[in-house]
């Protein structure tokens, strides 16, 4: 073998997807440690941009690999492992959402501290900006199956047809839930900023 082709070789032996969960499946814990290195990111976006930066995301994403690695042996391929993995993330965050309403349905004052911080959904260059700081407040503000389709479509960037499968609901009830979000926040919006409604298209 000429030496060039030895160095494509290597750079394409990097183990498919399917590959490291079959390893895992066999209790290769280095093949999960991988697993979590190329997902880590996508699984920490969905939690944060659902619950803000703080401790219940950060839980929310270390559960998520707990389930999945419990998961393996039932896992088929029937998605990718990053469908897969945004589903029990964001499920996992619906489920804190739930627990904040009931908390703050216990206490009549209403004063429970919301740790939620409006700045995750911006990018690392503009988070501390007041734009950034107002459009995540008004996303934090929707309702958790509203909020959970503008922070896959919008802000993750995820297709329509990805973040249906994300959520396991048709791609007809993301769009009717993407435009209604996208309705409430330019309500929300438009009052706040200096230069016109943004579009959140």
């Amino acid at each position: 073998m000429h030496p060039s082709d030895r160095v494509i070789a290597n750079r394409s032996a990097e183990p498919s997807e399917a590959e490291l969960i079959d390893r895992a499946r066999d209790g290769d814990e280095g093949a999960f440690r991988e697993l979590v290195v190329r997902y880590e990111p996508l699984v920490a976006a969905t939690a944060q941009g659902m619950l803000g930066r703080g401790p219940e995301a950060e839980d929310v994403g270390q559960e998520t690999f707990v389930r999945f690695w419990r998961s393996l042996d039932r896992f088929r391929g029937d998605s990718s492992a990053g469908t897969y993995l945004t589903r029990i993330a964001m499920n996992l965050s619906l489920n804190v959402l739930k627990r904040r309403t009931r908390m703050r349905r216990w206490f009549a004052e209403g004063d429970l501290p919301d740790r939620a911080d409006p700045s995750a959904f911006a990018s690392r260059e503009t988070e501390t900006s007041e734009t950034a700081r107002v459009v995540g407040e008004a996303i934090r503000t929707l309702e958790p199956p509203h909020r959970a389709v503008v922070v896959l479509r919008l802000v993750q960037g995820l297709s329509t047809a990805e973040t249906a499968a994300a959520l396991g609901i048709p791609t007809g009830t993301v769009l009717s839930r993407l435009s209604r979000a996208q309705r409430l926040l330019r309500q929300k919006l438009a009052p706040m900023m200096d230069h016109g409604t943004p579009d959140a298209s």
